[in-house]
């Protein structure tokens, strides 16, 4: 007899379905998992020979062979352990395997037949509800699974329990969805002193979703102001936070199946690896890039970063997605981040004052901004100076203006947007090209003249043209214009430099 479980295999954020075809020959005893898997697959073997001992269960004197259909698809982790003992369960006739054929199962097993937790839950229940059937997952996560609407999910804690319920002899109750977390409040634009054109960069970048460079002098404010920007960002909505929470589950990384609706901000150290920033690895992982999708990548020191790691944050910036390619796999991740960097203007970071800079200025300047490439700059949006903080600034009272002024500012031009894009697959202005941008965000006759000049006098390139665009849109969407004028492209313009070397 031959029974059939079903269950996924997962490449980015797809869940490709899989069939566990399990078979008793006649022969010496054996257990055989073939299909392609990797060793955690391989070792599988062991869990589930453990885990139906522990209820008191031999295996049977037979050649035992597991297939993992189609065998030409990889198949990486531990969440192949539960369809391969419930196929096994069936094909012994302790399970009814007409109904394991309704189920989709993915959990892993322990030698005392417990089913721990396995990542990617929540895209097997989004799976099993284009498949129309139900879900079969550890308890730990099945409020992450309940999240999938229409799904039938068993969520059991053991192999017994689970044996128990189809048997009739003690159901398991459906699992509640987790809870939804609000955003924890963060520093406050209050505790910046002075920097008024670097915050007003910082609200241009958050109401249109762009990306920002901070350049300046130790102590000036540069991390603390990239810290407030979650703090003014509209909260995710429910879609968005859905498509967080699917990277959050591959990543292993959602806990107790609660969502969330703060954007995430992520600040990776700059020793960080290519892998660790774009995602791959000897498992396909999503990185600090994807990890961040739909919120903030902050990186701090920005020259200290690995040249070739910062270039290969290049294509991600540009087409919303990062691509890691494998002898046996292509994998693609969502990654539509809005990039926060922040650095000093040379190595020793006080390049404009004479009585603290270096003897090398202005070469040591150069040297230092080389190491940032010219291509991911141009792919930077806002470039601003910070100035350093005086003792004048430092005694100021706070400004009236706070957070929560500058979030409304920024909700009421997000929801310009919104419904702009409503029919279109943008979300931000960030994210309109071609001849959607040209539709939106074509400036007045004067503003024209503006851009045209500054094009040659500048000799910006067409990705840099598109982006000034970009950010004038957003600076009349902040101002509640319908046109583009040239104040708004002035204003853009003026962000639209890299930081200059004295």
């Amino acid at each position: 007899m031959t029974a059939i479980v079903s269950t996924v295999a997962y490449l980015g954020l797809e869940a490709r379905a899989v069939e566990v075809q399990v078979q008793l020959i006649a022969g010496l005893p054996a257990f055989n998992v073939v299909g392609l898997g990797d060793k955690a697959v391989g070792e599988s073997r062991e869990r589930v020979r453990g885990a139906i001992a522990a209820m008191g269960l031999a295996l049977p004197p037979k050649r035992i062979a597991v297939n993992l259909s189609p065998a030409d698809l990889p198949k990486e982790g531990s969440h192949f352990d539960l369809p391969i003992a419930l196929g096994l369960l069936a094909a012994m006739g302790i399970v009814d395997a007409e109904a394991l054929a309704e189920y989709v199962v993915v959990g892993e097993l322990g030698l005392d037949g417990r089913i721990a937790p396995s990542p990617g839950v929540l895209l097997a229940a989004l799976h099993a509800g284009t498949e129309e059937k139900g879900l079969i997952c550890p308890a730990a996560q099945g409020p992450e699974a309940a999240w999938a609407a229409s799904v039938e999910v068993i969520a059991a804690p053991d192999l017994l329990s689970l044996i128990n319920h189809f048997k009739g002899h003690g159901l398991i109750s459906a699992p509640q969805p987790g809870g939804v977390e609000e955003p924890v409040a963060g520093p406050d634009l209050r505790q910046v002193k002075g920097q008024e054109v670097a915050k007003r960069a910082l609200e241009i970048a958050a109401a249109g979703g762009h990306n920002l460079l901070f350049c300046g002098p130790p102590g000036a404010g540069k991390s603390l102001m990239a810290a407030c920007l979650p703090g003014i960002l509209p909260p995710l909505d429910p879609a968005e936070a859905l498509e967080v929470s699917m990277v959050q589950s591959v990543a292993g990384t959602l806990t107790g199946g609660r969502l969330t609706r703060a954007r995430p901000f992520r600040s990776p150290h700059h020793s960080a690896s290519m892998a660790a920033l774009t995602g791959g690895g000897l498992k396909v992982k999503p990185g600090e890039v994807s990890l961040a999708h739909l919120g903030v990548l902050f990186l701090d020191e920005l020259p200290e970063f690995n040249r070739a790691v910062l270039d290969s944050l290049r294509q991600p910036l540009e087409t919303g997605t990062v691509s890691v390619a494998r002898a046996n796999a292509h994998v693609t991740f969502p990654a539509r981040v809005q990039l926060i960097a922040a650095m000093n203007p040379c190595r020793c970071g006080h390049l404009g004052d004479a009585a603290l800079a270096c003897a090398r200025a202005p070469k040591c300047a150069a040297d230092y901004q080389a190491k940032v490439s010219g291509p991911l700059l141009d792919r930077i949006d806002l470039h601003v100076e910070v100035g350093a903080v005086t003792a004048a600034d430092l005694i100021l009272p706070p400004p009236q203006e706070g957070s929560a002024e500058v979030a409304a500012r920024v909700a009421a031009a997000r929801a310009i947007q919104s419904e702009r894009y409503a029919d279109h697959p943008a979300r931000t202005n960030a994210e309109a090209d071609g001849p959607l941008l040209e539709a939106v965000a074509t400036p007045d006759e004067a503003g024209r003249a503006l851009l045209a000049q500054a094009a040659a006098a500048m000799r910006l390139t067409a990705r840099s043209y598109t982006r000034i665009l970009r950010v004038a849109r957003t600076i009349a969407d902040l101002g509640n214009s319908d046109t583009v004028t040239r104040v708004h492209v002035a204003e853009a313009l003026s962000y639209r430099r890299r930081p200059p070397v004295n």
